[in-house]
């Protein structure tokens, strides 16, 4: 497949949480669904995906669609995103317990430069160790955080609207 093109695309509705820890609240911003990632404490959403057959090995990059809620300074104000893979291999991974990702790969984003707007966010991963192996056909998972603590102080919840996975 060429590079650029979408291997995945997830929605809020597509979100689970593990039994314990932080997680967004799944609300609504008008009409669209949205999951809202508190301003003071890390919260933590994932998501199912099972890697193309078409993927040709050259890593990914994933884009975050998101805005702030009640932004302090819009077109100022940042945010930390976290993503981290999780590969499930046939006959080895074991789901009933908790979830333990790979390391996680970082973007700090700017908010867009009004209320209701939104950032497009990118983070990329070089195939390999950096997505935790996965291959195409396979079973994985993805954590997805806000980092309350890097990033501009309480500008407010920070909303995903979108994650695409696109190859690089």
């Amino acid at each position: 497949m060429a590079s650029g093109n979408t291997l995945n695309t997830w929605f809020p509705q597509a979100a689970f949480f593990q039994a314990s820890g932080s997680y967004p609240a799944v609300k609504k911003r008008g009409a669209v669904p949205i999951l809202a990632y508190d301003d003071t404490t890390d919260e933590t959403a994932w998501f199912a995906g099972v890697m193309p057959r078409h993927y040709a090995g050259g890593g990914v990059t994933f884009t975050i669609g998101w805005m702030f809620r009640a932004s302090g300074t819009p077109g100022t104000d940042t945010c930390q995103w976290e993503i981290s893979f999780l590969r499930v291999q046939d006959d080895t991974d074991d789901l009933d317990g908790t979830l333990t990702p790979a390391a996680a790969n970082t973007v700090l984003d700017t908010s867009a430069s009004a209320d209701g707007e939104l950032s497009y966010a990118e983070i990329a991963f070089t195939d390999g160790a950096d997505m935790d192996s996965v291959a195409a056909g396979e079973l994985f998972l993805i954590e997805v955080v806000r980092n309350a603590q890097t990033g501009t102080a309480s500008p407010g919840d920070a909303e995903i609207v979108f994650i695409e996975m696109r190859e690089t």
